[in-house]
């Protein structure tokens, strides 16, 4: 969630307040414990909200974009993440307002020119829209803009593997830059377990 909004809430193309995620996971985000509502037999086929109106994430998540907006802008984030029957994965679907004069454009230009170069974040062309099985088991994220149809409003989304570069992967990642280390060191062949 915070790939795509940092750089745009920086940039003052986007409004800090209203942002809405709507983020679809695998089974293997909710954790690994032995819960009724993540058995199979309860996943399978369905799709269902948790955590709704007080995600656990909610608080890092807005710290992170208000100190990306800055100035002690407030940044209110409405977050739910969805159960999905997939064990692997998330899409997050960010519906977001755009600061006086800034178009969907300008939000895929701004981000295409904050990940330029970068190994593991690609900004897709307009028109295309990531999907959760183009990223499993490796630490790329992809991300879209899209035009809303309600004026000043735009949709970014963007998918990645909840435990590469949600998690494993992402971790490995930062231990490479700390030691000064090859970037994708250890991340050409993410193992695919679960």
């Amino acid at each position: 969630m915070q790939l795509p909004l940092v750089p745009l809430l920086e940039a003052r193309l986007i409004e800090p307040d209203g942002i809405v995620i709507d983020a679809k996971s695998g089974v293997s985000g909710a954790g690994r414990s032995a819960k009724l509502n993540l058995l199979y037999t309860e996943v399978a086929e369905g799709i269902n909200a948790y955590g709704v109106g007080s995600h656990r994430h909610m608080p890092e998540i807005e710290q992170g974009l208000a100190d990306a907006a800055g100035g002690g802008a407030a940044v209110r984030v409405s977050f739910t993440p969805h159960l999905m029957p997939m064990a692997r994965g998330m899409l997050s679907t960010i519906y977001v307002s755009l600061t006086e004069g800034a178009t969907a454009d300008d939000l895929r230009a701004c981000l295409a020119r904050r990940y330029a170069g970068e190994r593991f974040v690609h900004v897709l062309e307009a028109g295309q829209a990531p999907h959760t099985r183009h990223v499993r088991g490796s630490n790329h994220a992809l991300i879209s803009v899209h035009a809303d149809r309600v004026r000043g409003r735009a949709i970014v989304l963007c998918a990645i593997d909840n435990l590469m570069k949600g998690a494993s992967g992402q971790a490995v990642q930062n231990l490479n830059l700390m030691m000064g280390w090859d970037e994708g060191l250890g991340l050409g062949a993410a193992a695919m377990f679960p």
